[in-house]
């Protein structure tokens, strides 16, 4: 593990904002249970507002069936005028989840997974911000709590998106960052995709900080700090700068 100091991190920074996904869409396929009509090409800087992929429910399936879809990160409510919200809306604070109209809807019956194999967060001390990159401990695949929404525009045109939601950090971020990604254990992938579930009190326990022993960080260089750079340099360690 890198080397973090633990500062606390100012509030008003975004989490979960940046993560990748280097395996393919087969591989996911297999590992959600998911039909996989997509290709995906290994990301090492995923953003807000780019397409991402979700495993959710697909629609009018019988039996009910996985599938593995390209949506926009930035989730943009139904009855939003004006598509740009979506960029304020790459995470939700599961506390408060359930009761926010942009996401309540969302939360009672569009939920899905968001595969990721590492995700980024910046440790700040007074002017400087040091990129760590954290993934489990196996650098397999997991899941991160997701909500999803369809948007139909003015012209009938029909964008679909979403949200990531977040929790309290677990002892490894808590160094680091005052919130984590949700990430569910496998066993939760069933519960959080039922669209049958829309009671939100039974939800609401899958949405816990994940075991800090199943996971690793180190630090990297600014050079994620760009959204538009990509490959492996975005993740090859680098000795802390504090």
């Amino acid at each position: 593990m890198g080397k973090v100091v633990r500062l606390g991190a100012p509030s008003g920074i975004v989490m979960c904002g940046r993560f990748t996904l280097r395996a393919s869409a087969s591989v996911l396929a297999e590992q959600f249970a998911a039909i996989a009509d997509i290709t995906l090409v290994p990301r090492f800087n995923v953003a807000p507002s780019q397409p991402i992929a979700v495993v959710r429910e697909r629609a009018g399936s019988l039996p009910p069936q996985r599938e593995l879809a390209m949506v926009r990160w930035g989730l943009i409510p139904s009855w939003a005028k004006d598509p740009a919200i979506g960029s304020r809306m790459i995470n939700a604070r599961s506390e408060t989840v359930g009761d926010k109209p942009a996401f309540r809807a969302a939360f009672r019956r569009r939920r899905c997974l968001v595969p990721a194999d590492g995700f980024f967060e910046w440790q700040r001390r007074g002017k400087s911000k040091q990129p760590y990159f954290i993934q489990m401990a196996g650098e397999q695949p997991f899941a991160m709590a997701g909500l999803w929404e369809s948007w139909t525009g003015p012209d009938g045109s029909e964008v679909e998106s979403c949200a990531i939601l977040t929790t309290v950090p677990n002892e490894l971020m808590e160094a680091i960052h005052d919130r984590m990604p949700v990430i569910l254990p496998s066993e939760a992938y069933g519960e959080w995709l039922d669209p049958e579930q829309a009671d939100p009190e039974p939800l609401k326990r899958l949405l816990a900080p994940f075991d800090a022993g199943q996971m690793k960080v180190h630090a990297v260089s600014s050079y994620v700090n760009r959204p538009s750079n990509e490959g492996p340099e975005c993740i090859a360690p680098v000795a802390a700068l504090f």
